[in-house]
């Protein structure tokens, strides 16, 4: 109970000072807020895909093989898909600075042990106590939004706070790489958590839990958007709107595209640096830097992708949906099909997936669903779509785990490692299909399909 209560709302203070003095404190936390937001859960990123960039060291040096770096990867997103569900709810009755601090330093400490070998079960433990530490830094982030920034504001910020995972992506496949190339792989998970403790001391430093508990009026008394006197009613029927989410066919096919969505997102996030290093012949650094690519355009489409929305295809999600799906299933098709190390096509490659990964995220992700929910169970739908693509993102590893072939063969005093593939005949001229483009590529195309079943779908009340 005492370390339950440690996680207590912090006290609110009476209000005091005149308005420009409150003013003047409310922008300095405000901008302290979403700073905290978009860099501290950045730094979570870094502890989340730290594994990434130091798989081909890892399985180079016989310490673990890919199915068995696939079941370790699965573990995290087992354990943050349920996160997504318990912590959200934990957080709404939390004080969220102490909340995404604890949740840190549990990851940042996670990635330090894992800088020591271990069995590979000890290994896959600690992998996913990261995972469940990791899912407290979005819920710790979406109620700071809420307690600090208005509803007509909210959608803007929140668009801002998505650019973490970019940066938090694009310091891992860059840093990190580069502590890994100058020192070692172990090295890379101690960086990582040298990273994850700043985070830390920042989250604690500067994040606040709420206007009330630093002597500031509530943001609903601050910006005078006026309470709805129907709250009650719409809050009785909650549950109502809930089951509502549960038996709409659309929010589960909404789900379950966003999972296949995540299959791809993922692959590249987690094996991109590995197939590279193994397929096209890159070194770690050269490699991490392409793919690096992937979160900077991710960035841009993350960032712009309610204007692109709005401005060009009138609010409507599907037709964009539909066409940044295909662009991401042919960005797939350029870095897994074509042969060879071509530098610029790969870049070109990663540019496309990632542009069309960052659209999708928040419309697969979340919008979509929110747009055929009833308004007052939005919650429940983004659980729904949260928890399915998180699955997805599990199996993935496990079944890219299993098709990346560890067990390679010496030749010229190298250790080549084979990708599974099958090989056929038509017409007496030989074709082979690579197993793992088959799986990556298949699942971004039924995304595809199963996201345009809904397509003419309105909202349900």
């Amino acid at each position: 109970m005492r370390f339950l209560s440690f996680f207590a709302p912090a006290p609110h203070r009476p209000v005091t000072g005149t308005r420009e003095e409150l003013a003047s404190e409310y922008r300095r936390l405000r901008v302290c807020a979403i700073v905290v937001m978009v860099v501290v859960y950045g730094l979570y990123y870094v502890c989340r895909l730290s594994l990434n960039v130091m798989k081909k060291p890892i399985v180079a040096s016989g310490y673990l093989s890919t199915e068995q770096l696939g079941y370790i990867g699965s573990a995290l997103f087992f354990a943050y898909a349920v996160g997504k569900f318990t912590n959200g709810f934990l957080a709404d009755r939390s004080d969220i600075r102490k909340f995404m601090s604890f949740g840190l330093l549990a990851s940042a400490l996670a990635n330090l042990a894992l800088g020591f070998r271990m069995p590979a079960l000890l290994f896959a433990v600690l992998w996913g106590l990261n995972g469940y530490a990791q899912s407290m830094g979005a819920p710790a982030s979406v109620v700071g939004l809420a307690r600090w920034f208005s509803n007509r504001e909210r959608g803007t910020f929140y668009g801002v706070w998505c650019t973490s995972h970019n940066l938090g992506e694009a310091l891992t496949f860059v840093l990190t790489s580069l502590i890994v190339t100058a020192l070692g792989w172990r090295w890379g998970f101690v960086g990582a958590a040298l990273f994850g403790l700043a985070g830390v001391a920042l989250a604690w430093i500067f994040y606040r839990d709420s206007p009330q508990s630093e002597g500031l009026p509530s943001i609903i008394e601050w910006s005078g958007e006026p309470t709805q006197p129907e709250y009650a009613q719409e809050h009785a029927s909650v549950w109502a709107g809930q089951k509502a989410v549960l038996t709409n066919w659309a929010v589960w096919m909404i789900a379950l595209s966003s999972a296949l969505i995540y299959v791809s997102r993922y692959a590249i996030t987690s094996w991109g640096i590995y197939f590279l290093e193994v397929k096209k012949g890159y070194s770690n650094l050269e490699a991490s830097s392409i793919i690096s690519v992937n979160a900077v355009c991710g960035l841009a489409g993350t960032l712009f992708s309610g204007v692109i929305s709005d401005k060009f295809f009138g609010g409507r999600r599907n037709a964009p949906a539909l066409f940044f799906g295909v662009m991401n299933a042919v960005s797939l098709g350029l870095f897994l099909l074509v042969p060879g190390a071509h530098k610029s096509v790969d870049v070109l490659a990663m540019a496309l997936f990632g542009t069309s990964i960052g659209v999708l995220f928040c419309f697969l992700g979340g919008l979509m669903a929110i747009d055929v929910a009833p308004k007052n169970a939005a919650g429940a739908a983004l659980g729904v779509v949260g928890i399915a693509s998180y699955l997805g993102a599990g199996i993935q590893d496990i079944v890219s785990g299993y098709l990346i072939r560890s067990q390679g063969t010496v030749e010229g005093g190298k250790k080549v490692y084979a990708f599974a593939h099958s090989d056929f005949t038509v017409g007496g001229r030989a074709f082979e299909i690579d197993h793992i483009a088959l799986f990556w590529i298949g699942a971004s195309l039924l995304s595809v399909l199963c996201a345009l079943t809904v397509w003419n779908v309105k909202p349900r009340e």
